[in-house]
């Protein structure tokens, strides 16, 4: 399914087409207690050299509603890209590999191997936090001179939600406790951490116990509840490529990069999530990490992804002043996007461009805030955009007006 609109730009100069498409994913089936982990490849995308503005997500049923978080949780979305071979396109795919021999793009972002990979992404905080970036700059992407030869650029959706419909302890299941779900009993045998190690029998919970196929502990009667069929909904708006807009780039800072250095080399040992432990004597649970920044730019979009019990999130410079501090927006209703206790959204950061330059090589403290309460799968990352160049200094109209 795929819903397309046009607006436009006010410029003191040439007009510029604003496009927007919204896509529906492939469906997916969700039962009462059950976890859903799936990548689901080749997924629709705007075609062409194109610069994109914005990409959101969102839950919905098979009629396009949706679907409340407490009902079935969104712990995240995340869009990748990746080069297919051309030859590979209508050939029939491996099912156990579809993604063999495909090159993968990764963000700009330092984590070690595979980890936080992606372009765009969130997941409770989805309808809540706006992914727009102001007018003119934009991510490019498209650019046939970046496309290997003999490759098609394509895209793929990695997602994971947890039906908590009927579950013993809701709050348990969304931050993936172990003691709460159906583990095989060898399951620290065999399963290996972000780290490729064997699991340690410490690890008291996080995304390793949340596995696609595995189930919450259910109440009594509620194993016959109807399953249903879910997709992301998700929307992009766009420009074609020109001269006047100012391409940006993505990075995914982690609040528990364990970085270290091998000389002039800076080493990344992202480990994604963390455990909170309850702790008397504070009310404040901080999580940080020192990370050098190869290359700087101008800081034109902050914001952070954090679960529900966080406080806030900050970017700090390397003299110590704040850059971007994200505050997350709990739910007080019953309707999608308002539920209740959970972290609906995270506010974002807008430096008037050209006010915030993060220079080569300086390092920049991320720093994680959750309450002080025992919390499994705590996560604490900065999403920020920085720009190169600035519009002054390339050749563009004057007066620019927002993006909105």
């Amino acid at each position: 399914m795929v819903l397309s609109s046009t607006t436009y730009l006010v410029y003191h100069g040439p007009k510029i087409p604003i496009k927007s498409a919204t896509f529906v994913s492939e469906k997916f089936e969700v039962g009462p207690g059950s976890i859903v982990q799936k990548t689901l490849v080749d997924i629709k995308f705007p075609k062409g050299h194109i610069r994109v503005k914005s990409f959101d997500g969102e839950l919905v049923d098979e009629e396009g509603n949706s679907v409340p978080l407490y009902e079935t949780y969104l712990h995240h979305w995340f869009a990748l890209k990746y080069f297919e071979k051309s030859n590979m396109s209508h050939q029939p795919k491996d099912p156990h590999n579809p993604l063999k021999d495909s090159i993968f793009k990764r963000n700009d972002g330092k984590c070690n191997s595979f980890i936080l990979p992606y372009h765009w992404g969130l997941g409770t905080d989805s309808r809540g936090t706006s992914s727009k970036l102001p007018d003119p700059f934009a991510v490019e992407q498209g650019n046939p001179a970046n496309i290997p030869p003999g490759y098609e650029e394509k895209w793929l959706l990695n997602i994971m939600t947890i039906d908590t419909r009927g579950a013993k302890n809701k709050k348990a299941c969304t931050e993936c406790r172990c003691d709460h779900f159906n583990l095989p009993k060898d399951f620290y045998n065999f399963t290996m951490g972000i780290d490729g190690k064997r699991l340690s029998p410490e690890y008291k919970g996080g995304i390793f116990c949340c596995q696609d196929d595995l189930q919450c502990k259910l109440k009594k009667g509620t194993h016959e509840a109807p399953t249903r069929r879910l997709s992301i909904r998700y929307k992009i708006t766009w420009v074609d490529w020109d001269e006047y807009q100012v391409p940006v780039k993505f990075y995914i800072l982690d609040s528990t990069d364990r970085v270290r250095r091998n000389g002039t080399e800076s080493i990344h040992d992202c480990q994604v999530e963390y455990t909170v432990s309850k702790n008397g004597s504070s009310d404040y649970h901080v999580q940080k990490a020192n990370i050098p920044m190869e290359r700087g730019g101008y800081l034109i979009y902050g914001t952070a992804h954090m679960h529900a019990g966080a406080v806030n999130a900050t970017l700090y410079r390397q003299d110590g002043r704040t850059l971007c501090t994200s505050t997350p927006k709990y739910g007080t209703g019953r309707e999608p996007g308002n539920e209740k206790g959970y972290n609906v959204g995270m506010s974002v950061c807008y430096p008037k461009p050209g006010s915030i330059k993060i220079h080569d090589g300086e390092t920049l403290t991320v720093e994680s805030r959750y309450k002080s309460d025992f919390l499994t799968g705590a996560m604490g990352q900065m999403y920020i955009y920085l720009a190169e160049k600035l519009p002054q200094e390339r050749t563009s109209p004057q007066n620019i007006s927002s993006f909105a």
